[in-house]
């Protein structure tokens, strides 16, 4: 898919992973919905990418929400977007037993209704405006990039609910691909490793230091840029359909 002829809805754009996307995509030509909770974020974002960028507080666990950011993006740049890249996530960690009580069962709802449910919103909500346009050159309609992470195949202690809701995500990848190769529409997904995300560049530098190191090569933390260019090769690839690509470093978590 030729970025120049993009309208990308990127969820979570106002920081982190979403953020370097949505930057990455708008620098090469897409126009760019930068869909968040996080107003300061994602204002600066929208600043930084000018025209190209459009801003719209979005709920990916709201059905409205969603059709409201679509609605926005279609009246700005005057068409359906044509690609989706999900990066609205939240992490919450908690043992099945804690100390005092098991783990809170609403806590785990919640995870897996932003991450899971969030994205499979977006997804479906998406693909059907895609699905109603003409395809391009190559016959496609459109591309959907998920985010699950390596804690969907190595999850550690506490990780229940996050690993939970990236290995759904994982999961669904193959079947929404061939749901949606009718209609000319790739899905795949990228499941990274330690990145240096807002939550972790706040940690001491000792501590990134040392979770790094435990990256076989490079031994380092992963650069959001560098989730964006995964991103922007499936975008541009129309052979990458219905696969999950590890992006780690040839990391494998220990359990703790």
């Amino acid at each position: 898919m030729d970025l120049t002829k993009t309208i990308a809805f990127v969820t979570g754009g106002a920081s982190g992973l979403g953020q370097a996307t949505a930057l990455r995509l708008g620098r090469q030509g897409a126009k760019v919905l930068i869909a968040d909770l996080n107003e300061e974020g994602g204002k600066a974002t929208e600043s930084e990418l000018g025209e190209a960028g459009l801003f719209v507080v979005t709920d990916v666990t709201s059905e409205e929400s969603v059709i409201a950011a679509l609605d926005a993006a279609e009246a700005k740049f005057g068409s359906n977007v044509n690609c989706l890249i999900n990066c609205a996530g939240i992490g919450i960690a908690g043992r099945t037993l804690g100390k005092e009580k098991p783990h809170s069962l609403s806590l785990f709802q919640k995870v897996l209704s932003v991450n899971t449910a969030g994205s499979f919103n977006t997804i479906r909500l998406a693909a059907w405006r895609m699905a109603q346009s003409e395809p391009n050159e190559l016959g496609e309609r459109g591309v959907i990039i998920n985010t699950a992470s390596v804690a969907a195949y190595d999850g550690q202690i506490g990780q229940a609910a996050y690993a939970a809701s990236k290995g759904a995500i994982v999961g669904m990848t193959l079947p929404i691909a061939r749901d949606l190769s009718r209609n000319a529409i790739r899905v795949c997904t990228i499941a990274p490793g330690i990145f240096k995300t807002p939550m972790l560049a706040s940690l001491p530098e000792k501590v990134q230091d040392a979770l790094g190191a435990q990256v076989p090569f490079p031994s380092r933390l992963g650069l959001p840029d560098e989730y964006a260019q995964l991103a922007q090769s499936i975008v541009e690839n129309p052979m990458l359909n219905g696969e999950t690509i590890r992006l780690d470093g040839a990391l494998r978590m220990a359990p703790k």
